[in-house]
């Protein structure tokens, strides 16, 4: 049991760093969610610094997650996924995945009469697909300026710089697999046709 502690509590700045990479928070940004000082912060990232349940409550707070996600605790029996929303950039969003690093699926919501009508494009490292589910996306791409519907997608490289927001007065709904590190999704258009069989059965 003391090794599988000690394994925990050192898993838990590795975590704590892909959460907050994953999020594209600095370190000055977790501070001032926190309270806890850059110093303190960056000691916990390296292993330097032993977390405590001080510490922890306001990180899994900051990063919505739950405590044992950020600790990676064991599984208890219960089957169900407990996902919090966050929201950031005046959207809702629930992760889908709880693994760091890879990629990472959420399921997005811009509310009805939402602010986010001015784009502020941005770039960054990684690759985003996006899929429509209800309402209109606005998808701002370098120097073009898209409108999707429910049922499009779009794919791209997020070093180009984007933006996305509602189209109009609507609320929109959307999902996003993101990779941080380039990672492109994998997705099979239809499935392979099935070969028809000869017209004598294939006999020769």
């Amino acid at each position: 049991m003391d090794d599988d502690l000690e394994h925990a509590l050192v898993s838990v700045g590795p975590r704590l760093r892909a959460l907050r990479k994953q999020r594209e928070r600095t370190l000055a940004d977790l501070s001032a969610a926190t309270g806890i000082s850059v110093s303190t912060l960056s000691r916990l990232e390296s292993g330097a610094r032993r977390p405590t349940l001080e510490l922890l409550l306001p990180l899994a707070k900051a990063h919505g997650v739950t405590l044992d996600e950020l600790v990676d605790a064991p599984p208890t029996g219960d089957p169900r996924i407990h996902l919090r929303p966050v929201v950031r950039f005046g959207m809702t969003m629930l992760p889908l995945t709880r693994r760091a690093g890879g990629i990472q699926a959420y399921k997005l919501v811009i509310p009805a009469g939402s602010a986010r009508r001015s784009p502020e494009p941005k770039t960054h490292e990684g690759y985003e697909w996006l899929y429509v589910l209800n309402g209109r996306l606005r998808l701002v791409l370098g120097e073009r300026d898209l409108v999707l519907s429910p049922g499009e997608a779009a794919e791209f490289d997020t070093r180009l710089p984007h933006w996305f927001g509602a189209a109009d007065e609507g609320a929109v709904e959307f999902l996003s697999l993101f990779g941080s590190q380039g990672e492109r999704a994998h997705l099979r258009a239809r499935p392979k046709a099935k070969q028809e069989p000869a017209p004598d059965g294939g006999r020769e």
